[in-house]
């Protein structure tokens, strides 16, 4: 057996067991096996992270994309058929979806911009500032996971404190005052993108 020969032998046989590794963890994920969903999250989340960050340009945008794709898997697993499709191929399905949802969150935003400053104009420049503030906020907010999104509308309409709002949802404050940090961040550079020359 040649040296080209026996190369291309051993990189069958790589293929082969990380084929086998990865059908190990499609079957224990289709089971509900939380390990084979950690073993799915270190194998996959790149790939969906770089699918995320290429389409949407925004690094924490697609930290939630991410985010949201394992979370719908795991949720929705037994609608996962390791006979059908393979569970790489199944995520980047997920992550598709994710992603265009994003991008429609972000066209909502904009739409509502657009529309509240026609009513500016047609009312000859009295614009109500707080009102399209509160309304652009609350399209922002729609665009948040769940979780910060309950947090958000808590401490901005409720003007609740961080240690009422970690009562009221049953988190540690510290948690609370990240996701309020990380929401914050986001929101402020969605709204640096649209307000951006060409956007």
């Amino acid at each position: 057996m040649g040296a080209g020969t026996g190369a291309g032998a051993g990189a069958a046989a790589g293929a082969g067991a990380a084929g086998e590794a990865h059908a190990a963890i499609a079957a224990g994920f289709a089971r509900g096996d939380e390990a084979a969903l950690r073993d799915a999250y270190a194998r996959w989340s790149p790939l969906v992270f770089t699918l995320a960050v290429r389409s949407l340009g925004n690094r924490t945008d697609a930290e939630d994309v991410a985010q949201q794709v394992f979370i719908s898997a795991w949720r929705s697993r037994e609608h996962f058929d390791p006979s059908r499709a393979t569970l790489q191929s199944w995520l980047v399905g997920i992550t598709k979806h994710r992603i265009a949802d994003a991008h429609e969150a972000r066209t909502r935003a904009g739409r509502i911009e657009a529309e509240l400053v026609g009513v500016a104009e047609v009312d000859g420049g009295v614009f109500d500032e707080d009102l399209a503030e509160r309304a652009m906020v609350s399209e922002a907010l729609n665009g948040l996971p769940p979780t910060p999104r309950r947090v958000m509308h808590l401490a901005f309409y409720e003007r609740m404190t961080h240690s009422q709002i970690a009562e009221r949802l049953d988190l540690p404050v510290g948690t609370v005052k990240s996701h309020i940090r990380r929401s914050l961040a986001r929101i402020r550079e969605r709204w640096e993108v649209e307000d951006a020359p060409g956007t």
